[in-house]
């Protein structure tokens, strides 16, 4: 068979000697979670697998969509040892738990379904054949473990949906010199057009690099290395910035001595004050709600070209972002974003964890930090949402301690990445932010147009959550609203959308521009995201189906959505 998601997973951070690993797996679930001790590492597995895709998708040749509790994975690869080299093995993301052993000898544990993790296996392999096992073990029912929109019951229901088990993303094995470069940040400085990296190296020697647009150099610089981190500023000839619709991406050619990597950044950078701004100029944010989901991969696209076309479907309807949303996206989408010029805000998966517990950090700072370190160079990423709505049971919602877990998911976000704005909480728990972000399904355009005129002339928020939150003066961002719905006499029952399915087309656009054109008008808005860019499962609230077709003009859509806002000009 051919090898399913072929691409390098990570252009970010691109090395020429490396093994994809997707393709046919033995598969067997363990729902004992007694795998190991049964002898599971020294007999054939039962099933088999296509990876990168859960066996809850219909991609990866299982389909089961019940609970698994744990499930194990097993393929053999060859490597030929040199001892100049490092092998690593690389897991793009697995779902929850994640124990891995080379050869019947475990190399290490991950914890956490969303983020990339990699192990140094050279002293564990042997030349030629040699023997991979993984076991996932993932619990979405419980509560110390964040799950998105993964439904904690049998069925999908309300706005959760199918669950994804183990692995998600592109296994591969990479070769390295002894010495290489293990970490790289990228700060762009678009008022001195000028870039400054800075690595974390294992080894000394010489450290160079060279930046590139369009094929012709426009900057160079070296260093010595006597120490193991290492910064170098690399002045541009040429200024290209990245904007909207224009991604304009400089190419890295980084070396340390036979370690090379390939990289690109983008020339731009984000700021607010009473607006949003790009590279200086205010821009409304005109974002869509994009959760992730493809109805035969579930959290993974089948090929390439569905990434591209997502971003492709929400230009086309006028948007200019997305909110990523209860979901960490593949670092191959955000190449896309940056090129084709689409800001996004990225988002953790909070849905599942029990924020009124402090234990929940356990789970939840060292995989955000993880998310944080990996898609810290993208610049389509213009801001951070540690949490999206942190409901928890009736008992615990008031507790003291949610507000000191949200206090830590903003500082812990700061603290890594202080170049783009943080929203702790998306739409109903506040503690500190640095925007304020509501979520407002009011379907009757009446009252929305004078809630947000309200917010224009008099500068008062309408906010429904107002008894456990302050606004204290920051930028608004509607970052949910709409969510309208068709009426369609052959829907099921279990389809539904926010308020009243609209009956005509003509009243669905009536309400999407009344919506839409109340919140442009207001110059004390920043931006809004509508939900959603396409149906999934039941929810059926998307201007595009699941299947990615559009359920209206969307065209007509486009001309709403692209008329000047408000506060752009300023």
């Amino acid at each position: 068979m051919n090898t399913p998601r072929p691409e390098y997973p990570n252009p970010q951070f691109e090395r020429a000697n490396w093994v994809n690993l997707n393709g046919e797996w033995e598969f067997e679930i363990d729902n004992t979670k007694t795998g190991v001790e049964r002898g599971i590492l020294e007999r054939p597995l039962s099933s088999k697998i296509v990876v990168p895709f859960c066996p809850e998708s219909s991609l990866s040749g299982i389909g089961n969509t019940d609970f698994m509790n744990s499930v194990f994975y097993r393929r053999t690869f060859t490597a030929e040892k040199k001892s100049c080299e490092r092998i690593f093995l690389h897991v793009g993301a697995c779902d929850f738990e994640t124990t891995v052993w080379v050869n019947k000898k475990m190399v290490g544990k991950h914890v956490g379904g969303y983020s990339h993790f990699s192990f140094d296996i050279t002293q564990y392999v042997n030349d030629g054949e040699n023997v991979l096992d993984i076991r996932a073990v993932d619990d979405t029912a419980s509560m110390l473990q964040p799950s998105g929109k993964q439904s904690t019951g049998y069925f999908s229901r309300g706005c959760n949906y199918t669950r994804t088990t183990g692995i998600w993303q592109t296994v591969w094995l990479e070769f390295t010199p002894v010495e290489y470069i293990k970490e790289m940040k990228i700060y762009p400085d678009v008022d001195d057009c000028s870039v400054t990296l800075s690595f974390e190296l294992c080894g000394k020697g010489k450290l160079s690099a060279v930046a590139k647009y369009e094929g012709a150099v426009v900057g160079a610089a070296e260093i010595l290395c006597a120490d193991y981190n290492a910064m170098l500023k690399i002045d541009l000839s040429e200024a290209h910035l990245w904007e909207l619709g224009a991604g304009r991406l400089y190419d890295l050619e980084i070396s340390f001595g036979d370690d090379k990597v390939k990289s690109y950044f983008g020339l731009r950078k984000v700021s607010l004050d009473n607006a949003f701004r790009l590279n200086g100029k205010s821009v409304f944010q005109r974002t869509v709600l994009d959760q992730g989901f493809y109805p035969d991969g579930i959290y993974t696209a089948p090929d390439e070209a569905a990434l591209v076309r997502d971003i492709e479907l929400s230009m086309a309807a006028g948007f200019n972002g997305a909110r990523l949303h209860q979901k960490v996206f593949e670092p191959r989408f955000l190449y896309h974003c940056d090129r084709l010029g689409y800001m996004v805000w990225g988002e953790y998966p909070n849905w599942g964890l029990g924020h009124a517990d402090a234990m929940c950090l356990t789970t939840f700072v060292p995989e955000w930090i993880e998310v944080l370190r990996r898609d810290f160079n993208h610049p389509s990423i213009i801001g951070w949402c540690p949490f999206n709505e942190t409901w928890n049971l009736a008992s615990q919602r008031y507790a003291i301690q949610i507000n000191e877990v949200l206090l830590i998911a903003y500082e812990v976000t700061k603290a890594f990445d202080s170049t783009r704005p943080c929203i702790d909480t998306s739409g109903n728990y506040h503690v500190k932010t640095d925007i304020y972000d509501i979520h407002d399904y009011e379907q009757n355009v009446e009252i929305y147009r004078e809630r947000y005129k309200k917010l224009n002339d008099e500068g008062e928020l309408y906010d429904k959550f107002h008894e456990r939150q302050h606004w204290l003066g920051q930028p608004v961002f509607v970052s949910e609203y709409g969510g309208i719905g068709l009426h369609i006499p052959e829907k099921t029952d279990e389809a539904w959308c926010y308020g009243n399915a609209a009956k005509t087309y003509e009243e669905f656009y009536e309400r999407y521009a009344g919506l839409t054109d109340a919140m442009l008008d207001c110059k004390n808005l920043i931006g809004f995201c509508y939900t959603q860019l396409y149906d999934i499962e039941q929810e059926q609230n998307g201007i595009y189906t699941y299947e990615r077709e559009p359920k209206v003009d969307i065209a007509r859509l486009r001309a709403i959505n692209s008329r000047r806002a408000a506060i752009e000009e300023e």
